[in-house]
C-alpha cells in the first residue's frame, strides 16, 4: 500500500505552465487540494467538472 499519493497540475492537459503539486496521504485528500487549487489559481469552479474531466483528474493522481 503507498505512503502518499501526488498530482502535479503540469501533467493535465492545458495546464504544462503550472508549478504546482500536492501530495497527501491519501488520494482524496489529494483531490481536495486539487480543488482548492483549481479554483483559487485556475479560477475554476469543480462543481461543474465533468465526469470525464474528474476521471482525468483521478487517473493523475499516483501513488508516491
Amino acid at each position: 500500500m503507498p505512503t502518499a499519493y501526488a498530482y502535479a497540475c503540469k501533467d493535465y492537459p492545458g495546464m504544462e505552465g503550472c508549478p504546482a503539486r500536492f501530495c497527501a496521504a491519501t488520494e482524496d485528500e489529494v483531490h481536495k487540494h486539487v480543488e482548492l487549487h483549481a479554483t483559487v489559481a485556475h479560477g475554476e469552479n469543480p462543481a461543474v467538472w465533468t465526469a470525464e474531466d474528474k476521471a482525468q483528474l483521478k487517473a493523475l493522481i499516483k501513488p508516491e
